[in-house]
């Protein structure tokens, strides 16, 4: 025990810095995420604990714009990657227009490997406030030119949203321009491996994205849900096992961020179960930079933090009790089941109500281990006979429409499991903060989010 509080405590520079953002992440999906599995494992509530919150060190930060007090994603994602707010919408740039250098950009110049990861899109906010400056989030291309230009040394993602821009009328794909400019293209964790093993120059650059479908569609926007995940899917995990090798055989000191992106999804259609899952997901890449930080303690630093809370996860909507264990019987995503319902009614304009029925007992449990009352069912089958008559009204999320009768089987799911939301976009929710390693202890207490990069500093400079 001494030996591990001296390992905890030594003064000391850091030389591998892991930078975890949970998109969406506040206390509340954290906590869930830990009751949900304790439920399931039949142990005392929140003893079946995430990575982070077994580390040593915890505080909260506070998450508000420059323009707002509530942030959106791009302003967040540059204020954790310069310590500078900046108002919404904008990306790398100061509300006077200022360019705001990054951590990334900064310990490159200084000869760092960096390493940039996420569960979405490449070019999304959270991944591009760490190489990117637009006055719009939105201009994926241009953002993802600026990646190509980085000269950062990993990327592991998705993919590219737009890599032909978005309107098609760029003359150069921005996988052929990353290839121009050094960098090998993976598709998928076996073909990455294959690279690390045969690759006979060590100055190559790497992007690591998921593997086409098997009718060879490219999807750019998300990896998919653990919930929803098949046999071959590339993993969070997956990235950051690749990484660090990649890093390690190249530089003496290596900065990484990674973001799970996907809970901020999850979190904008109210989907618990999902958002649990992409929590796990997450913590499951961390257990790949904790046994790296198990060989290295006196030279890493981990943190975990959030870029701002969605949903406004609440855990308790009616008497004093919670009944997770209920969304165990969720099988699929919000997204899947909206799809599947919607696959139903083009394959048969007017199922029948069984055929809906259907899928809410195989995808969500109801009747069969989640009591459905009859009011309940009533306003199921009012639902669906809007459908049929289309009438009734879809709920447009940030990122997927999902259909009324897939937003109702979620919403009823997490009724009977107690699990309440106030929105489906961002709030003004405080977040965790987490750590373990060099500078750690300095985490603890209250932090506005431009605290965190001038900590990172702190723990690198030995101050």
């Amino acid at each position: 025990m001494t030996m591990l509080v001296i390992a905890l405590v030594v003064s000391a520079e850091a030389k591998y810095v892991f930078y975890f953002i949970g998109d969406g992440m506040g206390t509340n999906q954290v906590l869930a995420a830990e009751m949900y599995r304790s439920a399931l494992q039949n142990q005392p509530l929140g003893r079946v604990q995430t990575l982070m919150t077994t580390m040593p060190y915890m505080g909260h930060l506070a998450t508000h714009s420059a323009s707002n007090g509530i942030t959106d994603s791009s302003a967040a994602g540059t204020c954790l990657a310069t310590g500078k707010k900046t108002t919404n919408g904008t990306l790398g740039i100061g509300p006077d227009g200022d360019t705001l250098r990054t951590i990334a950009e900064d310990l490159k110049a200084e000869g760092w490997g960096i390493g940039i990861m996420t569960t979405v899109a490449i070019d999304h906010a959270t991944p591009a406030s760490f190489y990117g400056h637009d006055r719009k989030r939105s201009h994926y291309y241009e953002i993802g030119e600026q990646l190509c230009y980085s000269n950062f040394d990993f990327f592991g993602g998705a993919g590219f949203h737009y890599p032909e821009g978005k309107k098609n009328d760029k003359d150069v794909n921005l996988y052929r321009l990353a290839e121009k400019q050094g960098y090998t293209i993976a598709h998928g964790y076996e073909e990455a491996q294959n690279f690390l093993r045969n690759s006979p120059s060590l100055a190559n650059k790497l992007i690591l994205v998921q593997k086409d479908d098997d009718q060879g569609a490219k999807h750019g926007d998300n990896l998919p849900y653990a919930v929803d995940r098949k046999e071959g899917d590339l993993r969070l995990a997956q990235i950051v096992e690749t990484a660090i090798p990649f890093l390690e055989k190249r530089y003496e000191r290596f900065f990484m961020m990674v973001e799970g992106g996907m809970i901020d999804y999850a979190c904008h259609g109210d989907d618990g179960r999902t958002a649990i899952g992409e929590v796990w997901d997450m913590d499951e890449a961390m257990q790949v930079a904790m046994s790296f930080y198990r060989q290295h303690p006196d030279e890493t630093l981990i943190v975990v933090t959030a870029d701002h809370e969605t949903g406004g996860m609440a855990l308790g909507n009616s008497d004093y009790t919670l009944h997770l264990d209920l969304l165990q019987y969720q099988k699929c995503s919000a997204w899947i089941l909206s799809d599947l319902f919607t696959q139903l009614f083009k394959a048969d304009k007017r199922p029948d109500w069984k055929q809906v029925k259907q899928i809410y007992r195989e995808q969500l449990g109801f009747w069969d281990n989640v009591e459905i009352d009859s009011d309940e069912e009533k306003e199921l089958k009012a639902l669906y006979k809007a459908a049929i008559d289309k009438k009734g009204k879809d709920t447009k999320t940030m990122y997927k429409t999902i259909n009324q009768l897939g937003d109702a089987g979620i919403r009823l799911l997490n009724k009977k499991a107690h699990l309440g939301w106030t929105s489906y976009a961002h709030t003004a929710h405080a977040v965790p903060v987490f750590a373990i390693g060099v500078g750690a202890k300095n985490f603890t207490g209250w932090h506005d989010n431009t605290d965190m990069v001038p900590l990172i500093w702190k723990a690198i400079r030995k101050q």
